[in-house]
Order: structure tokens, then C-alpha cells, then sequence
């Protein structure tokens, strides 16, 4: 009995969200997917898949399922790639998204590095703070930065992701520095998207509502705004990890920071064969970061 075999059809099912689609990819008839699902349902003694006639969703039970199958692939994925590396050299097109900022702070400058490695790969590097469906728009892979607890793709973690309340000297001296959570009140607080912060700290998680005097739609907005003494902002160190070392920039109520259970991550399309290429970027950028990334080296977080 082809158990891994099973586990594929199933992720397969549940990332096309069709049992034909899947079928299509695999090259199996929808008559032998759907026997196939049937299989592992019996195996396992509960229903993974809620099926109509027009759609299919994860039961409970198959929410929890899917989330460890996908981990299994990718250890199946990880262990072939590592037993393939020395069969092909990495080549052709390499198609990536990333976050604008992101992107354009730590993945263009350390390119020149990754292409000199591997000179058979080309790489086309699309930057974008949209949501990006990987599949519909065939990419190889996409970096982001998200809580990624329930994605249908394989999710490598390249490295932690920490958001703290940061102001310029300037700005602390003329207005002073906040002792508390509602001193912020009396703060200008600079925010873009929703209108509110929440914290954890010394008193648990906290929600911080905020009246901005700057509306935007763009994170680099608020940046350079902070930078130039306008308020208090929320940042990712990756963001403002230089200023932070040299002091152009100075922590607020550095007991306090985002509660949000982000990290960077590295998503691409299940698949049993991951390509030379895409694994060759991911262990470049997973290298590069690391557990304790540049950005974040001499800070106390």
C-alpha cells in the first residue's frame, strides 16, 4: 500500500481544492484520486474532506491531518534534495516574490553573491506587499512574513520576525518618553492599515487604539515619518535594526512588543521533487538570516 502516495494525493486535493485538479497534476483519473481518498479515510477511521458537488473543505480533523502532512512532504522533499544535491547544478529561471521593503533591504543587495554561485540560475525577483498566489502565478517561491500555522503550501522557516515601539532621540526630548502604556495617549503614534496595536508585556497582551494625524497605505511612509521625529512607530527590526544601532533611532517601553506570531518564511508548491534552483535559493537565504539574522546581531530584544 502506497501510504506516501496517499499522503501526496491528499495534499495535492487540498492545495488544488479540487479532486479533477489534482488528478490533472498527478496524471490520475478522478476516479482513481477519489478511490485513493477513500483509502486514507478508511485507513485512518475519519473524514478528512467535506464534499459537495461544487467544492471540497478540510474537516477538523483534516485541518489538523493536512498541517502535518505537509510538514511530512516537505522532510521527504528536504531528504531527496539533500540526496540529489551533487546530481545537477542548479539552472534556469528562478521566479520569486517578496515583500517591497523586504525585498529591496535584504534580498536584492545579497543577489550578486547567489548569482555568482550559481551562474546557470537567472532570477526574476518581483516585489510586492499583495497577497501572491504562488501557484496561479508560477512562481518557484515566495518570501513572506506572516503567521503561516494553516498555509496549504510547504512553509521553511529563514528567521524570526520581532516588532517593537520605536522613536527617534529628538522626538523623546521635546514630547518625553512614555512610562506606561496609556502614556502613549498623549503621543502622536504612527500606524498604517489597522487602526490599532496589539502588545504583549509584563501585564499580558494589551490593544493600543490609535488616532493617527498620518493615514497611509504604505509601511515605507510610516519609516521614513519616524525617522524624522514625527512620532512613535511599530517596527520590524529587519526594518530599522541599522538605526537602532546607531541610535537615530531609540526603543519605547522596550518591555513591550507586537504579539503578533510572525516569522520569515520561505513558501513553494508541495512537490516531491523540489528543483535544484529553489532549493539552492532557500538554503542560500536560510544561511544568509539564520537564527539570530543580521538585522537583529548586538540588540537586546
Amino acid at each position: 500500500m502506497d501510504r506516501l502516495g496517499d499522503l501526496d494525493v491528499f495534499a495535492r486535493i487540498v492545495a488544488a481544492r479540487s479532486m479533477s485538479a489534482a488528478g490533472r497534476e498527478l496524471g490520475l483519473s478522478p476516479a482513481v484520486v477519489s478511490k485513493r481518498m477513500r483509502r486514507l479515510e478508511e485507513r485512518l477511521g475519519v473524514r478528512l474532506l467535506q464534499r459537495t458537488t461544487r467544492s471540497l473543505a478540510l474537516t477538523e480533523a483534516g485541518r489538523g491531518f493536512h498541517e502535518r502532512v505537509v510538514a511530512i512532504l516537505a522532510s521527504v522533499e528536504e531528504a531527496e534534495a539533500w540526496a540529489m544535491s551533487g546530481a545537477a547544478e542548479p539552472r534556469g529561471l528562478l521566479r520569486v516574490s517578496a515583500p517591497t521593503s523586504f525585498g529591496r533591504m535584504h534580498v536584492a543587495p545579497h543577489l550578486v553573491r547567489f548569482l555568482a554561485a550559481h551562474p546557470q540560475v537567472t532570477v526574476d525577483l518581483a516585489l510586492s506587499d499583495a497577497f501572491v498566489d504562488v501557484v496561479a502565478e508560477g512562481l518557484d517561491l515566495a518570501i513572506r512574513i506572516a503567521d503561516l500555522s494553516d498555509s496549504s503550501l510547504v512553509a521553511k522557516k529563514l528567521a524570526p520576525s520581532h516588532r517593537v515601539l520605536v522613536a527617534t532621540p529628538g522626538y523623546l526630548a521635546v514630547r518625553g518618553t512614555p512610562a506606561d502604556l496609556d502614556a502613549l495617549a498623549r503621543h502622536t503614534l504612527l500606524v498604517h492599515g489597522a487602526p490599532e496595536w496589539r502588545l504583549d508585556g509584563p501585564d499580558g497582551p494589551r490593544t493600543v487604539r490609535i488616532t493617527s494625524p498620518l493615514r497611509t497605505n504604505s509601511s515605507e511612509v510610516v519609516r521614513e515619518a519616524v525617522l524624522s521625529g514625527a512620532g512613535i512607530a511599530l517596527r520590524s527590526t529587519w526594518d530599522v535594526g541599522s538605526e537602532l544601532k546607531s541610535g537615530a533611532l531609540v526603543r519605547v517601553l522596550p518591555a513591550w512588543r507586537s504579539s503578533a506570531r510572525v516569522a520569515i518564511h520561505a513558501v513553494y508548491p508541495s512537490r516531491r521533487h523540489l528543483e535544484q534552483k529553489t532549493r539552492a535559493f532557500i538554503d542560500f537565504l536560510e544561511e544568509l538570516y539564520g537564527a539570530t539574522p543580521y538585522w537583529d546581531a548586538g540588540l537586546r530584544l
